[in-house]
């Protein structure tokens, strides 16, 4: 009987490991399960299409190292099918004196990654680079790139099921069973048996590992993070990417100035608590979510040390004159009557108990079932590393 291979998540991680597996194991049926009616629904499709270069990421991290062999595997793989790759580059810019040390620790950083290519600027080089940006100096990533994150895992799916392998949509999985001999999987549509599963639910992450392991934690945490589109007529003061010093103290990386790969300038994403795992919109509330943000001890932990950074992004959300406001200081020719508000993604990022943002990719394997718990950005970026590594330590039989 032919060995059978389980994955939950029909987004960009889910769909690499999906195609990982059949490569490595072509005797093996693998089978991607997704509870929506299409695959890339949430993150995936909702992303800003940034190809990070490792910039930003602790060395030794999981995060640093499978972002930077992931770019350019993803750079690789891009050109073979031909999917849509544009390198046009990123500037992190300071613009002021006390934003100086985190540029420097930046640099730093990211020549320990082996970020190819990186400068760092004084104001003068940095309009070179961006001649309508502003600042008192800046990195440049000249191979930070943009993409089409759901052609990618479409281009994905393709090959799992060119190799044999099924995505069974509208599968919602319900239970995980070890048992003798295997692992049961109650779904929606029925009970499936696999010899191996690796769970990457995304925004459900957490849901879905705990059925496999029984563990609370780290519980999921959405955040919403909105977009405003700029006018045509100012969408070209924009060349690539501008971005400004990250907080340290946080996982996001600032609102900030991103070409999209159709050629649009948009501004954003900021970083709100959301009230429902997957809401799109300001209104979208889902009880469940809530009742399991307020059980959370991790949530009040969280919130009571960052509750002010909180209400300062929400006061951006409401107000769009607040939103560009910071913006505004990187590109002052960009103002509110330049911009129309555009979509909205939900990221799922990881609490634990303690009330901590869990900031690497947090994998476990165990049983013969591998858990992805934290695979916020740059997940996208590292999806075919992280097929790799998660297949090397699974010891498919």
């Amino acid at each position: 009987m032919a060995t059978v291979l389980g994955v939950v998540g029909g987004g960009i991680v889910g769909l690499a490991v999906a195609r990982e597996l059949a490569a490595r194991h072509p005797g093996a049926e693998v089978v991607v399960l997704e509870k929506e009616e299409r695959i890339a629904a949430h993150q995936t499709g909702h992303n800003s299409g940034v190809v990070h270069a490792g910039i930003y990421y602790p060395p030794g991290s999981l995060k640093a190292d499978l972002c930077t062999r992931g770019r350019a595997m993803l750079r690789d793989y891009t050109e073979e099918h031909r999917l849509p790759y544009d390198e046009c580059g990123k500037l992190v810019v300071a613009l002021d004196g006390s934003e100086l040390a985190r540029l420097d620790a930046l640099a730093r950083n990211a020549a320990a990654n082996g970020v190819p290519g990186l400068r760092r600027l004084d104001a003068a080089a940095l309009t070179d680079v961006e001649p309508h940006a502003v600042g008192l100096a800046a990195l440049h990533s000249p191979v930070t790139a943009i993409t089409d994150f759901v052609a990618i895992a479409t281009s994905y799916a393709a090959e799992v099921v060119l190799s044999g392998g099924r995505i069974a949509l509208e599968t919602n999985v319900t239970g995980i069973r070890r048992e003798r001999g295997g692992i049961t999987v109650a779904t929606t549509r029925g009970q499936l048996r696999f010899d191996r599963l690796v769970v990457c639910a995304g925004l459900q992450s957490d849901r879905v590992s705990r059925l496999a392991d029984g563990l609370d934690g780290p519980r999921i945490v959405p955040f919403r993070g909105e977009y405003l589109r700029v006018s045509p007529a100012k969408q070209d003061l924009v060349r690539g990417m501008v971005y400004p010093v990250p907080d340290p103290r946080y996982p996001f990386l600032g609102v900030h100035f991103t070409r999209r790969i159709t050629g649009e300038l948009e501004i954003g994403p900021n970083a709100v608590l959301g009230l429902a795992r997957e809401g799109y919109r300001r209104r979208d509330a889902n009880l469940a979510d809530l009742r399991d943000l307020a059980r959370w001890p991790g949530f009040w932990r969280m919130a009571g040390t960052h509750w002010r950074t909180g209400a300062r992004e929400l006061r951006g959300s409401l107000s769009r004159a607040a939103y560009l406001r910071d913006a505004a200081r990187y590109v002052p020719e960009i103002g509110p009557d330049d911009v129309v508000r555009a979509g909205a993604g939900v990221r799922a990022q990881a609490v634990d108990r303690d009330g901590s943002l869990v900031d690497d990719f947090r994998i476990g394997h165990e049983d013969g079932i591998t858990t992805i718990r934290n695979a916020p950005s740059p997940a996208a970026t590292s999806s075919l590393a992280i097929a790799a590594y998660v297949v090397d330590r699974m010891a498919v039989a």
